[in-house]
């Protein structure tokens, strides 16, 4: 095993500039934590874009390894939970944005951060989830929570192309749901299509300021984009149905109005994978092993080496990449 290992090491100088550098670490340069862990495979999320480019502050500690999630394999470990040649995953807890990440050899966390890989799935499959395929998961959960079952009506996602949407579309068709697809890009209804999207409409339809309330078109939706968007999304929902909003690629405003929750019982569902409980992590993980048709990974993902990360953050925030981006470390 080498002393050093490559890392991408984002910086601030005094005025506050970011430089981002491909530097050499050891395990002395990581941070505290009681279990250390081989990175075997990581991902560009649209999260590690921000990151990196600086466009959002994304990262609250300088300087820092970027890279919120991560599959591998345990080197040492402290934690009574794990033991050396374990096989694990990270997703979130402040890691990237506070604590050393992915975009390294080495991380050194606390082993209550981290889930074992599920039986069957390899690091690289993990990592074609990643935390997007994750909190498409968890938004999955918070609509069967709230009832929103296939019987009741079609279900929209949108934000479709990206990371959270094309796995959100493949569990939602995997488990029966008919999925109304919402792209900008409407070059890529095939392949939301063959993700299983029975429908696609173009984000145009949803990205202008929004009615108190429109026709009802879904019972429910994953929202990954925020803004107008969602808004529209909300006014399109039908009686008592709901929506799981979890990212804010179009804005972090929602220049909405009440009229849909107080007048049809719409509910609006957060969704939060940074800090989620172990025990959700775990049951959303053990939903992915069997609700996710793990043969349409190679569809929905492309694999870069780690020398490829800092090109595809850029185009990640620039709306250039399609599903899943996989980093084989």
């Amino acid at each position: 095993m080498s002393d050093t290992f490559k890392a991408i090491l984002v910086s601030r100088d005094a005025e506050k500039k970011q430089s981002v550098d491909v530097v050499d670490l050891t395990e002395a340069d990581l941070m505290e934590g009681d279990v250390t862990v081989a990175v075997e495979a990581t991902t560009v999320n649209y999260k590690d874009g921000l990151a990196i480019t600086g466009r959002a502050p994304v990262v609250r500690r300088w300087p820092l390894v970027p890279g919120i999630d991560f599959a591998g394999t345990v080197i040492d470990s402290s934690h009574p939970d794990w033991r050396k040649g374990d096989h694990v995953i990270l997703n979130g807890w402040g890691v990237g944005e506070t604590h050393y990440g992915a975009y390294a050899g080495r991380a050194r966390v606390k082993g209550d951060w981290l889930v074992p890989l599920p039986e069957g799935m390899s690091a690289h499959d993990a990592m074609a989830v990643g935390t997007a395929g994750y909190t498409a998961m968890l938004s999955v959960m918070a609509l069967e929570r709230h009832g929103i079952v296939p019987d009741r009506g079609p279900v929209v996602v949108t934000g479709a192309a990206g990371g959270v949407g094309s796995v959100a579309i493949s569990i939602l068709s995997s488990l029966g749901y008919h999925v109304i697809a919402s792209t900008g890009r409407n070059a890529e209804s095939p392949y939301l299509i063959d993700l299983g999207a029975a429908e696609v409409i173009s984000r145009e339809e949803l990205s202008q300021p929004a009615k108190p309330l429109a026709k009802e078109r879904w019972a429910g939706g994953v929202d990954s984009v925020g803004s107008h968007t969602l808004a529209n999304v909300l006014s399109m929902t039908s009686y008592g149905g709901a929506i799981a909003a979890c990212g804010l690629a179009g804005g972090m405003d929602l220049p909405g109005s009440v009229a849909p929750f107080i007048l049809r019982g719409v509910s609006l569902l957060g969704i939060d994978s940074v800090m989620a409980p172990k025990p959700v992590r775990l049951e959303a993980w053990r939903r992915i092993g069997t609700d996710l048709d793990l043969k349409k990974l190679s569809t929905l993902s492309r694999t870069i080496g780690f020398d490829g990360i800092i090109a595809a953050a850029h185009d990640i925030v620039e709306g250039k990449v399609r599903g899943r981006v996989v980093v084989d470390m």
